[in-house]
């Protein structure tokens, strides 16, 4: 991969944006040497050693061993990100029971977690909670704190700002800017989906054009296009959660609309039916299913898009719902002229929208993607 740098900056803005394309190169590929980052990136040996250099004394970078395959004189130093150099908070605010937290390493990796009880709390209680938990984050950090990730339903605008969580009640709530406040850290808040499909990119190979759909309290969409987030111009792109199914006798949405997907769909709403009818379980869940396929055929139709992740809990993210989703979708678009669509079952669990938090501080931090 290059690393090219295409347009002329300020000394300073070019620093920093060497030192992104080291870190990205070498997050890449940990088995790098400065040679090697020299060759990829295009950038001097000169400035490859002084930007590893500055690297290493920040504890962002360490030299992991040398490699002598194929190469004459001198075996190589290798380079690798250091997993221990910083702790980064992040926070999963999208169930409707409890906000989880955890501190992870540059590796993504959590060193622990921590669960705080919102037994449906909305409005005041529910931010109490999260700043409660954010406190408790940064005191249970080991090493320098990078910044803290935060991954909350409903629209969130460029400066973190919750212009609308109807299930939270949350109304032009400045959450980032709070807990910013708060912790004296950098503070990056996005909807759940959102960092949610960064996590499937960042840590499950995810292509670069991608939709997450999320199931909690709500039903979410995050998309990357060319690798690049989607927000929309209001920045509620992805709120496929309010695309009414049906007609006017549906059920009553939070937003105040009737027969929304998540009205029909959300996990609170799927898991009520599956407690009253077991027996009907994947009848029930392939219904929600199709509805889902409903809501998303036009986007893939228009976007040409090939691969879907769902993710939620595994009692309701089973193979009929799936499967029905699928189905629908190839129903109602053109299909013959593309592989076959790929709607499949996230594989990073219950921990998808906190790896994303955590993605979008080094994100946005380090300029690591």
């Amino acid at each position: 991969m290059q690393y090219p740098i295409r347009r002329k900056l300020r000394p300073r803005d070019a620093r920093r944006s060497n030192r992104a394309f080291v870190l990205q190169a070498i997050n890449d590929n940990p088995r790098l040497s400065r040679a090697d980052l020299a060759r990829e990136t295009g950038l001097t040996k000169v400035t490859i050693s002084d930007l590893v250099a500055e690297l290493i004394d920040a504890d962002l970078v360490r030299e992991t061993g040398t490699s002598e395959v194929g190469r004459p004189g001198k075996p190589s130093t290798l380079l690798a990100l250091n997993p221990a150099g910083r702790d980064i908070l992040a926070m999963d605010l999208s169930a409707r029971d409890r906000l989880r937290g955890a501190v992870l390493s540059l590796r993504g990796e959590p060193m622990l977690t921590r669960v705080r009880p919102l037994d449906g709390a909305t409005g005041q209680d529910a931010l109490d909670a999260a700043r409660a938990l954010a406190a408790d984050l940064a005191r249970a950090a080991t090493r320098p704190i990078l910044g803290l990730g935060v991954g909350t339903p409903g629209t969130v605008d460029r400066s973190g700002t919750v212009l609308w969580a109807p299930n939270l009640h949350w109304t032009d709530l400045p959450l980032q800017q709070l807990l910013a406040d708060d912790l004296g850290l950098p503070v990056r808040v996005e909807n759940d989906a959102n960092v949610a499909v960064l996590a499937e990119r960042r840590f499950a190979g995810g292509p670069g054009d991608l939709v997450r759909i999320q199931f909690s309290r709500g039903v979410g969409a995050g998309l990357l296009v060319g690798g690049h987030l989607v927000h929309g111009a209001a920045s509620d792109a992805g709120e496929i959660g309010h695309v009414t199914i049906g007609g006017e006798d549906g059920p009553l949405c939070g937003c105040g609309k009737t027969g929304c997907l998540e009205a029909w769909a959300s996990v609170p709403v799927l898991r009520g039916q599956l407690e009253a009818d077991p027996v009907r379980a994947d009848e029930i869940l392939a219904r929600a299913g199709r509805r889902l396929g409903l809501a998303l055929a036009p986007v893939v139709g228009m976007l040409g898009l090939q691969h879907i992740v769902v993710g939620g809990p595994a009692d309701v993210i089973t193979p009929a719902l799936l499967d029905a989703a699928c189905d629908c979708i190839v129903e109602r678009t053109r299909s013959e002229f593309r592989p076959r669509l790929e709607l499949t079952a996230s594989s990073l669990g219950e921990d998808a929208v906190l790896l994303g938090a955590g993605a979008l501080v080094q994100l946005n931090e380090l300029g690591v993607a």
